[in-house]
This record gives structure tokens, sequence and C-alpha cells, in this order.
């Protein structure tokens, strides 16, 4: 299978819907964008920040910092970064339930929340 090791696509409007459900699984949200620009846009529900930058800091622990078996929601800009992230998680096999949010942090100040900065 050719594409097993791409996440899946989740759009900013559907991770809303899940994220708003209560009845839904909650995904496990991480953000592998910089410092920086967590601090000019950042979501406004909690999120790991491993920041790519300094991969050599956590990559060795990611097993530990990944909880077991929700699904994992990644994180970036434009989701070409989350992208790559996400394709490591599934390469290595650390985790199966990979989705990764089209369009980025960009796309969901522009479809979810008005309220978060573009940049």
């Amino acid at each position: 299978n050719m594409n097993q090791h791409i996440p899946l696509n989740i759009s900013p409007k559907e991770l809303n819907q899940i994220l708003e459900d209560d009845f839904s699984e909650k995904p496990f949200i991480v953000d592998v964008r910089e410092d920086d620009e967590l601090a000019i846009a950042s979501f406004s529900f909690s999120v790991l920040h491993l920041p790519l930058s300094k991969a050599a800091n956590w990559s060795g622990q990611i097993e530990e910092l990944l909880p077991k078996d929700a699904p994992i929601v990644v994180v970036c800009h434009a989701g070409v970064r989350s992208l790559n992230f996400g394709s490591w998680l599934l390469e290595r096999g650390i985790r199966k339930n990979v989705w990764n949010l089209v369009g980025g942090i960009d796309a969901w100040s522009r479809d979810v929340d008005q309220s978060v900065p573009r940049y």
C-alpha cells in the first residue's frame, strides 16, 4: 500500500466539529511550529508543542510524549511540515491514527476561528 505512511486529511471544520462534540473521542493535537509562530497565532485548546527545529531534543522520547491510543492530529502553519511529521510518525510505526490538519492554522483562522491572527 503506497499510502500507508501518509497521514489522513482532516479539514479545519471537521476538526472543530470533533472538538466541540461532547461525545466524540478527542484527538491529541501536536503543533510542530516554532515558538515565535505560536506567539503570533495559537489554538484555543491544548496542544503538545514539538517545534521541528528542536527535533533532536524530543524525537528520542516521542513514544512517551504521545498518548498510547488517542488519534493524533498534527498541525503547522500551512499543513506541509505537519504532513512530514505525520509521515515520520507513521513510517516508524509509532502511531496508526495520524491526521494532518489541511491548510494548517492558516486555514483554521480562515474557516473556523477568525480571532486567530494570520501570518
